[in-house]
Order: structure tokens, then C-alpha cells, then sequence
């Protein structure tokens, strides 16, 4: 598979124009869709939803013909979960971070590239990812 599986950061970052981000990230978005499709799976849309009052709203924002939908596929879910060992036995803590390993799992099974500003745990942990980050 080819084309670029898009972070939840980068959605939100153009979706609430971050004075920090938004610039950056909607111009990485724009070049990703240029050279390829886009992709989304469940984790991202529940990450992006919070912002949300209404479906209706979220998918406005998120429209099928812009990001693909993926399911996550079960080899990600085990690479995740082996991953997020890895890190906990590294000292990581438990916080929210679990999403981001699915993320970066499915990245990796599906052979996409990830686009994201969060790249260091991504390069540390699932370093076949070729990332898009800034």
C-alpha cells in the first residue's frame, strides 16, 4: 500500500489554526495529498472528534474523498501492544500514549508513511516508518 497516514496533531493543528503549527502542518498535508492518497483510521477519527459537537461536523471536516478510512488491522494491534511494552520497560509512563502506538503500528503493517510533528517516539519505536515530520 502506498500514500500517507495522516496524525491526529496535524488534523487538529489546521482545524483550530494552531499559531504555532497550522502553517506547517497545512502545508505537509497539501504535499502529502499531492504525491498520494490519504489515510485515516479509528484511533485518528476518535482523536479528532473530541472537537466536535456533531458526526455531521466531523465528517464536514473529514470528508471520505480527502482521507481514506482504514480499519486497523490486527498484526498493528499486536505490534502496538508489544511496542508499548518495550517503552513502559524503557521507563515510559502510562499516560495517553497508547494511541500513538496504534498509529505508528499501522503505519508500519500497512507500509504508509506517517505524517506527524510528534516524530521522536515514532522514530524510536517503529523506525521502518518513514515519517513526515517537521
Amino acid at each position: 500500500m502506498s500514500g500517507t497516514l495522516v496524525d491526529s496533531n496535524v488534523i487538529l493543528d489546521i482545524v483550530t489554526d494552531d499559531p504555532a503549527w497550522s502553517a506547517w502542518s497545512a502545508s505537509a498535508l497539501e504535499r502529502c495529498a499531492n504525491e498520494g492518497l490519504l489515510y485515516i483510521n479509528p484511533l485518528i477519527y476518535a482523536e479528532v472528534s473530541i472537537g466536535f459537537t456533531t458526526i455531521e461536523e466531523l465528517e464536514a471536516v473529514l470528508p471520505d474523498a480527502s482521507f481514506r478510512r482504514l480499519p486497523l488491522p490486527l498484526e498493528a494491534a499486536f505490534l502496538a501492544g508489544k511496542a508499548f511494552q518495550h517503552y513502559r520497560r524503557c521507563g515510559g509512563q502510562r499516560r495517553s500514549t497508547l494511541p500513538d502506538f496504534f498509529i505508528g503500528a499501522h503505519a508500519a503493517v500497512a507500509g504508509l508513511r506517517l505524517l506527524t510533528r510528534d516524530a521522536a517516539r515514532y522514530r524510536t519505536y517503529f523506525p521502518t516508518v518513514s515519517l513526515v515530520a517537521p
